[in-house]
């Protein structure tokens, strides 16, 4: 029996989104909320691009966006999508030949508002080169680039504005006969971003990329970024995500991950629970957690972990987890396997011993999901 099923105020019903793929990544209808995140390094130098798209893939990037703002960043797109391990996003603004480009040079999907390309003929022509190469498209609508004639009807940029520019976008695709499109209608205000994403949400099967648009440094915008995701994941809206932070891409893929896990939406590693730490502490929690977040990030298999300091709720939060570990007194602590107390342990040795631990257990459930696998094969 489920969780979710004896405990139904944990259910998140998600929004019912027609499925596109980019790449070989699914986008809506019943497939994972993806992770996605943007290269910062200088397009044309490849090397230094892929070795950063490398880096957020290990982190669990599902997919990368890269911009492409002139001739020389096409031509270099065309070697980076070669050698990317994950499905490469060129995100054009302004010129369509970028886009046209782009598709033909292998790119999964084109980040482009059609209305802002040039004439209907050149829009056409994006779409054609991006139907020719088997390449889907985002719309993305962004509060702080909507199109004039908007911001006259509107006053300011609202979420009535912002809806509107997303249809406009998808009117000229639709009459084109183009449908394998998402859409995103970003802010780095909160309230208008979850606004206009409930707005847009209603109104279109379109899958949708959910992002808090330039949201700030990595503590100030993983903060509004898990309000602002949160609540419309909560909701059940968003197919996609990407956090958008003044910071390594890497820690964008975390983060990101980090919002799912806490609602249950996708897991990816070991979820460590651990105690803020106090007086009563057997150990220092802080420091053991710090170095088990470094010696367990290569582990990419879901499960979960505690650390708490003593024993006031150590013993609940292990029985919930797959290992736990609880101070005691005297140096020594309580091991927890699979919610059940197993044996004493001293604090000089639990780091080394919950990671043997938590590795065997990794082991353990990737050999029983092999098993499953092959026994429904």
């Amino acid at each position: 029996m489920s969780l979710n099923h004896v405990r139904p105020w944990r259910n998140i019903y998600r929004r019912s989104a027609r499925r596109i793929m980019v790449g070989s990544v699914p986008v809506g209808g019943d497939a994972p909320i993806s992770v996605q995140t943007m290269t910062n390094t200088d397009t044309t130098d490849v090397r230094a691009t892929v070795d950063q798209i490398q880096r957020a893939a290990e982190a669990g990037a599902d997919i990368v966006r890269v911009s492409v703002p002139d001739e020389d960043s096409s031509r270099a797109l065309k070697e980076i999508v070669r050698e990317s391990p994950v499905p490469i996003v060129a995100d054009i603004h302004f010129h369509y030949r970028r886009g046209i480009e782009a598709a033909e040079a292998g790119a999964a999907c084109l980040r482009i508002n059609p209305g802002n390309i040039g004439s209907e003929d050149r829009v056409r022509e994006v779409i054609a080169a991006a139907r020719d190469h088997g390449c889907s498209m985002r719309i993305g609508v962004n509060a702080g680039s909507l199109e004039r004639h908007l911001l006259e009807k509107y006053g300011e940029p609202c979420p009535e504005a912002m809806v509107e520019s997303g249809f406009e976008h998808i009117r000229i695709l639709q009459d084109n006969d183009f449908h394998e499109f998402k859409i995103s209608v970003k802010a780095s205000d909160v309230f208008l971003a979850a606004a206009a994403y409930q707005g847009i949400a209603e109104a279109t099967d379109a899958p949708i990329h959910l992002g808090i648009t330039e949201a700030g440094g990595l503590t100030s915008g993983t903060i509004k970024s898990a309000i602002g995701l949160g609540n419309l994941l909560w909701m059940g809206i968003g197919d996609t995500i990407r956090v958008s932070l003044s910071a390594d891409p890497v820690e964008e893929v975390k983060v990101g991950y980090e919002i799912l896990k806490s609602l249950g939406l996708r897991h990816r590693g070991v979820n460590i629970i651990s105690c803020p730490s106090c007086a009563r502490q057997g150990f220092d929690v802080i420091k053991t957690v710090e170095i088990l977040e470094d010696r367990l990030a290569h582990i990419t298999t879901p499960m979960s972990l505690s650390i708490i300091g003593c024993v006031v709720n150590g013993p609940g939060e292990a029985l919930m987890t797959d290992v736990g570990f609880t101070g005691g007194g005297a140096g020594r602590g309580m091991v927890y396997l699979a919610g059940q107390k197993s044996h004493a342990m001293s604090n000089d040795e639990m780091i080394d011993h919950i990671v043997e631990q938590v590795e065997k257990k990794a082991a353990e459930i990737d050999s029983a999901e092999a098993a499953a696998t092959e026994a429904a094969e």
